[in-house]
């Protein structure tokens, strides 16, 4: 197994909510405009200061951080460590592919939701801009391999999504279960390898 010579810098994804701006009025308050504390490895997103309570079947998790901008339909992306805690079973799923997904009850500061769907477990992927996708020689939708190479809990994960958009920039994305497992965090440099 042979890794391709250009690194890709790691970013850990803990659970998170995006919001539809009607779900945004229902929770904050009609026209409320979220508060932008961090940008994040992706152009134009963005961590915002405000957080909610999820509550499933079993269980609760509050401080749940919103990622910015507003999206077309809420989504909320958890690990599978949560979705125990929660009592809830989400497939896991690229980013927008909601349909047939667990609902989750979502509380704000100033109202409580019932979403029929939306919760996943992401699936891990890599961010490509058109110009890496030609350097890796991979295209939309491709599968690879990525090594986690340093420390002592080296690591292949397989079965990884390729997204490329004019509007990515090159990152490989996992949840918290995953990098766990590699002792891998935000930052840290990973390999696509080929047989």
């Amino acid at each position: 197994m042979k890794k391709k010579e250009f690194p890709i810098i790691a970013g850990v994804s803990n659970r998170h909510v995006h919001l539809s701006r009607e779900d945004l009025d229902l929770l904050f308050g009609r026209g409320y405009t979220l508060t932008p504390t961090k940008d994040l490895g992706q152009p134009g997103q963005f961590a915002c200061k405000e957080m909610v309570t999820i509550v499933g079947p079993k269980g609760s998790i509050e401080n749940v951080r919103i990622l910015g901008p507003e999206r077309k339909d809420t989504q909320i992306e958890i690990s599978l460590t949560d979705a125990f805690k929660l009592g809830i079973m989400p497939p896991v799923r690229d980013s927008g592919d909601i349909e047939g997904t667990p609902g989750i009850t979502i509380i704000g500061p100033n109202g409580k939701l019932e979403k029929e769907k939306g919760v996943i477990i992401a699936k891990r992927h890599v961010h490509m801009h058109p110009s890496d996708a030609e350097k890796f020689g991979v295209k939309d939708k491709d599968i690879v391999k990525v090594i986690v190479e340093k420390g002592d809990r080296k690591l292949i994960f397989d079965d990884v999504l390729i997204r490329v958009s004019e509007k990515f920039a090159l990152e490989f994305h996992v949840d918290t279960d995953e990098a766990n497992a590699a002792l891998l965090k935000t930052g840290d440099v990973v390999y696509i390898v080929e047989e």
